[in-house]
C-alpha cells in the first residue's frame, strides 16, 4: 500500500516500518473506532496509521525523541500557526548560553546555533500547545542533515538525517573535507517544513495519546485498563541494537538533554543476553494482554542484524510464551531497505536485513 502522508516524514528516524504496513493491518478491523496500541511506538507510524483509519491509539516509548515526534503526529494545527509560534519565541526569548567546543563551532553557523538555543530554551520550558509540539518536531527533523546546493534544508553542517554523528568523528570529517555550516535561517527552514508536513488536513480521533514511559512497567498499563485494545501493531528493538540514545544525542540535546553524547542505556531494553532480552519482551507482551479484549490481534514486525548469531524468530516466539498470546502465523516482510540510516552521507554503508511479521491472537 503506497499512501502519501507528508506528516509521517516530519523527523527522520532510523528504525521505522513503512506507513503502509500498519495501514494494511488496521484495514482488517471490523469494529469502528477500535482502539490501537503500540508499546514500542518509535516515531509514531502506527499512531498515524490509526489516525488515518479514525481509530484512537496509544503509543508508548522510553525514548524522548520518539515520544516527541509521535505526539506531533496526533495533533491538528496549521503551518501559519507554527510559523507564528516561532516568531513569538524569537521575538521574546533572550539570548542564552550556547554549547561550546570544536563540534559545536563546526556543526552549526553560530548565528543559527543561537537561534536554535533560544527556541530550545523556550520549548524545554513549555511545549504544551499543539503549535509548540509541532514546532518541536519540525526542528527535530531539521536539526541535522545533508548540505544542499540551494538554500539550506537543514540547520547543520554535512550530517546524516537519521542519526547524529559522534563529535570526534564529525570534526575530523568536516576538517578533512573543508566543510562548514551555512548560515541557515531558522524561520525559512521551519516555514518550508511546516507547510510540507502540516498543510494536509487529517482526522483527529478522540482519545489518542503518546506516553513517554516504559512498556515493561505494569504500572503504566494500570492507567490503560479501561481501554480494551483490539489491535497491537508494533516493532520492538532488534536484539543487539544498543545505540538508540547515543544515535539521537543531538535531538536529545534539543529536548533539554546534555550537550555531550550519553552512552548509558538506563531505561532502554537490555541486550546483555538473549535470556534477559526475551524476558523483557515477555513482560511487555504480558502487560499488553492485560489491557486487550479477548481475541485482540497482536502483529509484530521483527528481524535481526546479519552479524547477530541469534535467530530473531526464535527470540520472538520464546518471548510470547505464557503471555496470553497465541501465535497464528508468520509472514515474510522482505529485507529492510539498504541505506535506511542514511549512513552514506558520512561514507558508511548499511546492510539490509530480513524482516518478518508475526501474528498472534489474545487467548480467552
Amino acid at each position: 500500500m503506497n499512501i502519501k502522508v507528508p506528516l509521517n516524514a516530519v523527523c527522520p528516524y532510523f528504525t521505522m516500518f513503512p506507513l503502509g504496513f500498519p495501514l494494511q493491518v488496521l484495514a482488517r478491523a471490523t469494529e469502528a473506532h477500535e482502539p490501537v496500541l503500540d508499546p514500542f511506538c518509535g516515531r509514531g507510524t502506527t499512531n498515524l496509521a490509526a489516525r488515518l483509519r479514525e481509530m484512537p491509539s496509544t503509543g508508548i516509548d522510553t525514548h524522548p525523541v520518539a515520544a516527541a515526534v509521535a505526539q506531533a503526529k496526533l495533533i491538528a494545527t496549521k503551518p501559519q500557526a507554527i510559523a507564528t509560534c516561532l516568531d513569538e519565541i524569537l521575538g521574546s526569548e533572550p539570548e542564552c548560553a550556547m554549547p561550546r567546543g570544536p563540534f559545536w563551532q563546526l556543526a552549526f553557523h553560530q548565528a543559527t546555533l543561537q537561534d536554535i538555543a533560544r527556541v530550545r530554551s523556550a520549548l524545554v520550558r513549555d511545549a504544551s500547545t499543539p503549535e509548540r509540539r509541532a514546532l518541536q518536531a519540525v526542528l527535530l527533523g531539521a536539526l541535522h542533515g545533508p548540505l544542499t546546493k540551494s538554500s539550506p534544508s537543514y540547520l547543520s553542517n554535512q550530517c546524516p538525517r537519521t542519526y547524529a554523528p559522534k563529535p570526534r568523528y564529525a570534526v575530523t570529517y568536516w576538517q578533512r573535507h573543508g566543510l562548514s555550516a551555512p548560515p541557515a535561517d531558522i524561520r525559512t527552514v521551519v516555514k518550508r517544513r511546516a507547510e510540507r508536513y502540516y498543510t494536509q488536513v487529517l482526522p483527529v480521533p478522540d482519545g489518542s495519546r503518546v506516553l513517554l514511559a516504559d512498556s515493561r512497567d505494569p504500572e503504566v498499563f494500570r492507567q490503560l485498563r479501561d481501554e480494551q485494545f483490539g489491535w497491537i501493531v508494533t516493532s520492538p528493538p532488534y536484539y543487539g541494537m544498543r545505540t538508540y540514545l547515543p544515535d539521537q544525542w543531538l535531538r536529545l540535546w534539543l529536548l533539554g538533554g546534555p550537550e555531550t553524547v550519553d552512552y548509558e542505556q538506563r531505561v532502554q531494553v537490555s541486550h546483555g543476553s538473549p535470556e534477559g532480552f526475551i524476558q523483557q519482551l515477555r513482560d511487555v507482551w504480558t502487560n499488553c494482554a492485560s489491557v486487550c479484549r479477548p481475541h485482540a490481534r497482536l502483529v509484530v514486525r521483527f528481524g535481526g542484524f546479519p552479524q547477530c548469531r541469534q535467530d530473531p524468530m526464535q527470540l520472538l516466539r520464546e518471548s510470547l510464551t505464557g503471555t496470553g498470546w497465541r501465535i497464528q502465523t508468520r509472514r515474510d516482510a522482505g529485507p529492510a531497505p539498504a541505506g535506511r540510516r542514511q549512513a552514506d552521507h558520512f561514507g558508511v554503508t548499511s546492510t539490509p536485513r530480513s524482516e518478518f511479521d508475526l501474528w498472534a491472537v489474545r487467548s480467552t
